[in-house]
């Protein structure tokens, strides 16, 4: 019987604090750093999950959409149009991370979906579109992975140096241009870990932020790749060994406790490239 996955989205409105009220404005500075704030602040949260089923013939269906609905809304409703930290109960002993969030409605769903035929396999919420955690239960079910979106403008020309001028001509055509061409390339970075019980982050966003800022953008926003970059005087600019390169300056340099597990690197709207370090 085939196995197929469906994907569902919905939106929710809310606000969240990272601060604990029972707590000095000293210790909750001491955890949250820059994003303490007893008032906190807003968000238009998407989810996006996938339930996975065996195909019902006589339907057609791996299960009705609106029974995913259902239990989707039922899951988020407790969560709408609220202030996480002072009126969700859950929320008031866990911090409303992007990670505890996305553990909270992954459990809500479970409970509200019954439908024997399909269960959940991945969730993900996006706080913003720069910044996501997905629970994938194909992985594990305590593992949060964070994601976090960049872009950087770049200019290189397809060259590979072992090749005469004649066959990188009959390979890369116009990308071949002596003088270049440039992209508006975007870095998703992921990584993952298990959420702290103190703070509800896996990472700390300030110090992989720097790290990402040090490592891709100083090192290729608005360069030439072949001519301004150690890591291409010698290979070949192309999007592939671009992943690789940014998983390679990135690999050790994750804060503990989280690692890295992916990289993405955008070329354009229909160029996708990922590495995962298999």
């Amino acid at each position: 019987m085939a196995q197929l996955a469906l994907r569902r989205k919905a939106m929710f409105s809310a606000a969240h604090a990272y601060w604990f009220p029972d707590r000095s404005d000293e210790e909750n500075r001491a955890l949250f750093g820059k994003w303490a704030s007893k008032w906190g602040h807003g968000h238009n949260y998407d989810v996006e999950l996938t339930v996975v089923g065996e195909l019902d013939e006589s339907t057609g269906m791996v299960v009705n959409i609106t029974d995913v609905d259902k239990a989707l809304k039922r899951a988020i409703m407790p969560l709408r149009d609220k202030h996480l930290t002072y009126e969700v109960p859950h929320f008031a002993t866990h911090p409303p991370t992007t990670e505890n969030i996305v553990l909270f409605l992954a459990d809500a769903f479970v409970r509200e979906f019954v439908d024997p035929a399909a269960r959940l396999t991945k969730i993900t919420v996006w706080e913003t579109p720069t910044l996501s955690a997905t629970l994938d239960f194909q992985e594990s079910d305590t593992m949060v992975a964070l994601t976090r979106s960049i872009d950087f403008a770049a200019a290189h020309r397809l060259h590979a140096p072992g090749l005469s001028e004649s066959e990188n001509l009959a390979i890369f055509g116009k990308c071949n241009n002596p003088k270049g061409h440039g992209h508006n390339y975007g870095v998703e970075i992921t990584v993952i870990g298990e959420p702290d019980p103190a703070t509800g982050m896996i990472v700390d966003l300030l110090a992989l932020d720097a790290v990402l800022e040090r490592e891709i953008m100083v090192r290729y926003d608005h360069k030439h790749l072949n001519d301004d970059t150690e890591d291409f005087r010698e290979a070949n600019p192309t999007s592939e060994n671009l992943t690789l390169a940014i998983w390679r300056h990135l690999e050790n340099k994750i804060p503990a406790p989280a690692r890295l597990q992916k990289v993405v690197v955008r070329e354009t709207d229909r160029n996708f490239f990922e590495y995962t370090g298999l």
